[in-house]
């Protein structure tokens, strides 16, 4: 019992740090796009969990027996059973993972309603500034007057596929197909919720642990699980042409833009050996072990105790 608070805060802090960073320079990612993708959730939520299980793992220490054998949580009491410097760790550990889960909330209501604001006025710009008039292909399309090449789409209940007039005369059809393709895969896999998600818990852990190399790598990941889609489509060609024209394409906060920084490693990932159902099936395995084992470890014995200091 007091190794669980210890082995579930030494395991949020590997899984909120090193091993993100660990992961975020391996390549095999590129081939199996989805089922690193559940890794990373895997390993965000095991960090959260093991952090929230350290401080429950902490308040249990902190409810020691009292006169009647019913747990107390006197603090006299506990400085008596536990000595002064051990309470004091406990205290900080317990207010720490408080600190933790209060910031998780509110990161998650913040980056929702802040993200879904700045969406709702966007949408509302390209609605009025929409230049394609009776062109438009599809009710979801939206083109403005930029010369240059430009696609990003907005997520949300009134999605918006966003293309300027220098799209449409650069691209040839089958590009422009590709280009929106790749869009409207985002849209369909909700793949902003992901984000959303892995940016509440990124700013939710304190800045000393946490990496942003999670947040980078589920960006790209997110992006080639795009690509993969729109290649169902159009094939490779059309769309490593329209990547290298919207290279450049920017977005506002809250959009996903088909360009970005990450356009040459799109590009030439699109000339190798995509999926590889062993390398897949093992993350999808060590995605389960990563959220099982240590519940089954560590939760359960100190559920048992719990229950039987309560019972006793």
């Amino acid at each position: 019992m007091n190794a669980t608070a210890p082995v579930f805060a030494g395991l949020a802090l590997l899984l909120a740090g090193p091993a993100p960073a660990l992961l975020s320079r391996a390549k095999w990612p590129h081939r199996t796009p989805r089922a690193a993708l559940v890794l990373w959730q895997a390993i965000a939520l095991a960090a959260v969990l093991s952090a929230f299980g350290s401080g429950l793992a902490i308040a249990a220490e902190l409810l020691v027996p009292g006169p009647d054998g019913r747990p107390t949580t006197s603090p006299t009491r506990e400085i008596d059973a536990l000595g002064l410097p051990l309470w004091l760790a406990y205290i900080f550990v317990f207010a720490l993972t408080l600190l933790v889960g209060a910031r998780l909330m509110f990161s998650i209501v913040r980056v929702g309603v802040h993200t879904r604001r700045r969406r709702a006025r966007h949408r509302m710009l390209v609605d009025l500034l929409d230049q394609s008039g009776p062109r438009r292909r599809a009710a979801d399309i939206r083109v403005l007057a930029a010369t240059e090449p430009i696609a990003y789409c907005l997520p949300g209940l009134r999605q918006r596929v966003v293309i300027s007039e220098g799209t449409l005369t650069s691209l040839d059809d089958a590009e422009v197909t590709a280009i929106v393709s790749h869009e409207r895969s985002h849209l369909r896999a909700r793949h902003d919720l992901v984000l959303e998600a892995f940016t509440a818990v990124h700013e939710a852990f304190p800045r000393v642990v946490r990496s942003r190399a999670a947040l980078g790598s589920v960006k790209l990941l997110i992006e080639l699980l795009a690509d993969d889609s729109a290649v169902k489509v159009t094939g490779p060609a059309p769309l490593a042409r329209a990547l290298v024209a919207c290279a450049k394409s920017t977005a506002p906060q809250g959009a996903l833009a088909a360009g970005g920084p990450t356009t040459l490693i799109r590009i030439q990932r699109l000339n190798e050996r995509i999926g590889d159902m062993r390398v897949a099936s093992a993350a999808y395995l060590g995605s389960v072990a990563i959220l099982v084992v240590p519940t089954l470890a560590f939760a359960v014995p100190w559920l048992v105790e719990l229950s039987r200091l309560f019972n006793g």
